[in-house]
């Protein structure tokens, strides 16, 4: 890859046919913690090209859980966490939505990420977490201030109403504990 990469007629952004995946998208995508680290290093690579759905690179690290490479990308400068794909969803959207804790807390410390954003189904990563019964990416979420924990998906539904739907009992426990803590101190 080093040798490939220092070569001056070898595009590192050309993306494939099929998806239209940079080599950059799937070496995030699979986990390739050297190998991004070596594409990273080269200036004229672009971090944030998406593929035909819209999934950037960090997307498809954060949505497999790719901790060390979202650790990578997130300390590229020029790199935008809160790239939404084409269906809306964001690499915090996807990392909820597979319940990847650790890729959770690390989008949610950056100051550019909006833990709230809902994609074109109107859902926001809460739903998601709470959708796939992932407690602990909900209790992440629950604890930031700008969550709304009411927020209405397309077909009406809030996160609670998932929860309860998919009998995710200690999801559903997670917001009684929020409301009564909201009570005791109103």
């Amino acid at each position: 890859m080093k040798l490939l990469l220092e070569r001056g007629d070898v595009s590192p952004d050309k993306p494939e046919t099929w998806h239209g995946q940079t080599p950059l998208s799937l070496a995030a995508g699979n986990g390739h913690d050297g190998v991004v680290e070596l594409m990273l290093g080269r200036e004229d690579i672009n971090p944030n090209m998406p593929d035909n759905g819209g999934q950037t690179p960090l997307s498809w690290a954060a949505g497999n859980g790719h901790e060390g490479v979202v650790k990578l990308m997130l300390g590229r400068e020029n790199i935008n966490p809160d790239m939404p794909d084409n269906g809306g969803q964001t690499p915090l959207s996807w990392a909820a939505w597979n319940g990847h804790d650790e890729v959770v807390k690390l989008l949610l410390e950056q100051g550019n990420v909006s833990p709230d954003w809902p994609d074109n189904r109107g859902k926001a990563p809460l739903s998601w977490a709470v959708g796939n019964g992932h407690g602990g990416v909900v209790k992440l979420l629950l604890r930031q201030e700008d969550v709304n924990p009411d927020r209405l998906d397309n077909r009406g539904r809030t996160p609670f109403v998932l929860a309860i739907l998919h009998k995710h009992e200690g999801i559903v426990r997670l917001f009684e504990a929020r409301k009564a803590a909201a009570h005791s101190v109103a």
